[in-house]
């Protein structure tokens, strides 16, 4: 494990940078930091998700994702380094193939809401959509591996079919965007 902070304030980032996970010092508005500091508030989202009552198999399997939101943060911290794997990108596909298994197919988008579970996790699939985003503008400029972004991409699929089945459970039911609604 890497060293322990036993003081939190530093003051090395008052000049508006920072130190990357190999000692790297860039500016706090860098792609990369963007990046990881997107997956961090994305991680932060799902963490507002757990606060509520979900069962206990989203709730496991959110835990996971939150671990590996970590994992993925220091990845993009640490210029080389690996943490996210291909294991875990089909972890998350299986996952999406069984919540999704027993939902209707779409026939209109669903706005975000259906319940205050469903609307925590839509705001987490956002800030997960931005944060691949702004993965793949880093990817312009640094060496980002693809299963980083690909994670990313699976994560915010998984989080808009959990939004669906939390909706569901709820009562509330999806909000379905009326498209027709203004007589024109």
């Amino acid at each position: 494990m890497g060293n322990r902070l036993s003081k939190i304030y530093t003051r090395t980032g008052d000049d508006g940078s920072t130190g990357l996970g190999d000692g790297t010092r860039v500016a706090k508005d860098s792609a990369r930091v963007t990046a990881y500091g997107t997956v961090d508030e994305a991680n932060s989202a799902i963490g507002l998700l757990l606060a509520g009552e979900l069962d206990d198999g989203i709730r496991d399997l959110l835990t996971t994702v939150q671990h590996q939101l970590f994992d993925l943060g220091g990845e993009l911290c640490i210029p080389g380094h690996a943490a996210i794997v291909d294991a875990d990108i089909d972890a998350l596909e299986q996952q999406l193939d069984s919540y999704n298994e027993d939902l209707p197919p779409l026939k209109d988008f669903i706005l975000p809401g259906g319940g205050e579970a469903a609307a925590r996790c839509h705001l987490a699939r956002t800030i997960v959509r931005r944060a691949e985003r702004e993965t793949v503008t880093l990817s312009h400029h640094d060496a980002v591996r693809p299963e980083a972004v690909r994670y990313l991409n699976r994560l915010s699929d998984l989080l808009f079919v959990l939004a669906r089945v939390l909706a569901r459970a709820s009562g509330h039911g999806e909000v379905l965007w009326k498209h027709e609604r203004r007589k024109r």
